[in-house]
């Protein structure tokens, strides 16, 4: 007999955290806590994909929240399709013991076209006038209105930019709660990002980074109570832990002081020109993907990588096949920086020549990660909110907008906060809480979680 399980992916915990998180400490008080591997890099999308497939990211070929798309000519970030991610599923797994195993995915990654019962994932309406409305998508369809008619719609402005904050993990704990009542699911996965922004923004060891762990916990409540009512057995895991750092590192404007990176020019602006670049990165938090055209250029660039303050290591092809990292889709050389450093994506060597997204929150236009996104401009930040004031009054009267509150390098050196290389103390490093203590074990490596979930679920981590 099966028993349901419930995933809470609470972003960015750690045991140092837990401290400030009562409910979320007494899943594991008739249970056990333990050590959870991670993967590099050690970011969202890979996580994830390795928690749900039992592989590495040479296997299921999630290298990173993006990467270059050689046969596109494009970096592309947080993309949604499921059909990225390559392996067998924890809930593909089950179904070939239980043809009849229900799956819910509420928020984690590549959910689009899954094979699950039911899906959420935030989904703006994009209009065809350039305006962009908050929405989420589900499937079914019909979905969409049983959960945004009782929550309201979904608060995508907290889920990610300079207000994102705690309205968009309180209403997806909630919809996770009425899935759970309403459609009984055997597996809920639910992501739970609060924790990210405030560690970004000010660090873990701020203040603010207790304050935003004891605001989750007292959001989590409900939800626990929800699982307890369905005598589910709750699994707590963390994709990373966020470390402080101080130091951005622009590795593409050094690529293109070397004659390696060129851009081309419109109206004044400069935008990445991967097709003619001979090398550049693409930037995601403590790890960079770097793209070299010619293998002759390989050397080279591997120098000057290696010299750029901040950089602790150049991966190449063999140091890749170490980390399981040695897949098609990740870069040429892999950049990890050192504990206090982060990489940049900037190319662009005048800020008057940056691109307009640059100065927006603009998550799929960006060829990398901008942990800026989080800040109003820390150079002007009372400019920045009458431009989103005015931005928003535009908004509501139907009219096109630009929400230019984004700083560049301001914003850059504000960052206090980043993630993506192994954890150097398992204090930092993820954790992972179960409420059945008869699963009970120190350690649980990223790829066992798969094996781990089967196992609670009543099922042959196996198979048949």
């Amino acid at each position: 007999m099966s028993r349901p399980v419930v995933v809470l992916n609470v972003v960015g915990l750690t045991p140092r955290l837990l401290a400030h998180m009562p409910r979320l400490r007494a899943v594991a008080d008739g249970g056990f806590t333990a050590e959870l591997g991670t993967v590099l890099p050690a970011v969202t999308c890979s996580a994830q994909a390795t928690f749900l497939t039992g592989e590495l990211p040479k296997e299921h070929g999630i290298v990173g929240n993006g990467w270059y798309f050689r046969d596109l000519g494009e970096v592309l970030l947080w993309r949604q399709h499921h059909a990225l991610m390559g392996g067998e599923k924890v809930w593909q797994a089950a179904r070939r013991q239980r043809p009849d195993w229900t799956v819910a995915n509420v928020c984690w990654w590549y959910a689009m076209g899954a094979d699950v019962d039911w899906t959420v994932t935030p989904r703006p309406v994009y209009h065809a006038d350039g305006r962009k409305d908050p929405d989420c998508y589900t499937d079914p369809p019909e979905l969409h209105d049983e959960l945004t008619g009782k929550l309201g719609t979904f608060p995508l402005f907290t889920y990610w930019g300079p207000g994102a904050g705690i309205a968009s993990s309180r209403w997806i704990a909630r919809a996770a709660e009425q899935i759970m009542a309403e459609k009984n699911p055997d597996l809920t996965l639910v992501y739970l990002p609060h924790l990210d922004y405030d560690l970004q923004r000010f660090g873990p060891s701020a203040p603010q980074a207790a304050r935003a762990a004891a605001e989750l916990d007292g959001v989590l409540g409900p939800l626990l109570d929800a699982a307890r009512r369905r005598d589910a057995t709750v699994v707590v895991l963390s994709e990373y832990g966020i470390t402080d750092v101080s130091r951005p590192v622009d590795v593409n404007r050094a690529l293109r002081a070397e004659g390696l990176l060129r851009v081309h020019t419109q109206q004044g602006m400069e935008y990445l020109d991967p097709w003619v670049s001979r090398a550049f990165a693409v930037a995601d938090h403590q790890v960079a993907h770097v793209y070299v055209k010619d293998p002759a250029d390989l050397p080279t660039v591997a120098k000057l990588c290696a010299g750029l303050p901040g950089v602790a290591e150049v991966l190449d092809a063999e140091g890749r096949a170490a980390y399981g990292l040695d897949h098609d889709r990740a870069g040429d050389l892999v950049l990890v920086a050192e504990p206090d450093a982060w990489f940049t994506y900037y190319y662009w060597l005048d800020d008057a020549r940056a691109p307009d997204f640059a100065r927006l929150v603009e998550i799929h236009r960006k060829p990398g990660y901008d942990p800026a996104e989080l800040f109003f401009d820390p150079a002007a930040p009372g400019a920045a909110k009458r431009r989103a004031a005015v931005a928003l009054a535009r908004k509501k009267l139907g009219m096109r907008y630009l929400m230019s509150v984004v700083g560049l390098d301001a914003g850059a050196r504000a960052v206090r906060g980043s993630h993506g290389r192994l954890p150097e103390d398992p204090a930092d490093g993820p954790v992972l809480l179960c409420s059945d203590a008869s699963a009970a074990r120190e350690r649980v490596p990223a790829t066992g979680v798969k094996g781990l979930l089967l196992e609670l679920a009543g099922l042959r981590p196996e198979g048949p």
